[in-house]
């Protein structure tokens, strides 16, 4: 059986995202050690550094949410510090490798929770597949690893 991989690009502006990834990364190698059928986790982190590359492989976009002024709803919005990552999966064909988005945001800010990830999901023409809170929990750790899991496998097929 071949191995596969799930390939994650990610922007993190205050850590949250980055420590998500990075335990996510961890649980997959204890999965993969369990059963070597379960994929490991390939990170991809983009900064306003990042030079664009054009990608050849599936892979998952991990969006915080990051907002200056409106709700979101009936007053518009304007994104903040997440868009160097939307250039680099809108550079060249790299939008069609994407196979869905994770979100995260802080539930306090109640329509506006998640509402990157979920614009980003509809400008890569892709599914918000996943959601978390500031840093996530282990349950949502292993939740978001099997729900990638289950949609590369069924990609993949």
């Amino acid at each position: 059986m071949s191995e596969s991989t799930i390939n994650i690009i990610y922007i993190s502006i205050e850590g949250n995202t980055r420590s998500f990834v990075t335990g996510l990364q961890d649980y997959a190698k204890t999965q993969h050690a369990a059963d070597e059928s379960n994929p490991l986790i390939t990170l991809k982190e983009i900064t306003e550094q990042s030079d664009f590359a054009i990608e050849t492989k599936p892979y998952f976009a991990f969006v915080p949410t990051y907002l200056d002024g409106g709700n979101g709803v009936d007053n518009g919005v304007k994104e903040l510090m997440t868009n160097a990552l939307g250039e680099y999966l809108n550079y060249d064909q790299n939008s069609r490798y994407c196979l869905g988005v994770v979100g995260s945001g802080n539930k306090n800010f109640n329509d506006q929770y998640c509402l990157t990830a979920r614009r980003y999901a509809e400008q890569l023409d892709t599914d918000f597949i996943a959601d978390y809170e500031l840093r996530g929990t282990s349950v949502d750790t292993e939740r978001v690893y099997h729900v990638m899991k289950e949609r590369l496998n069924a990609c993949t097929q």
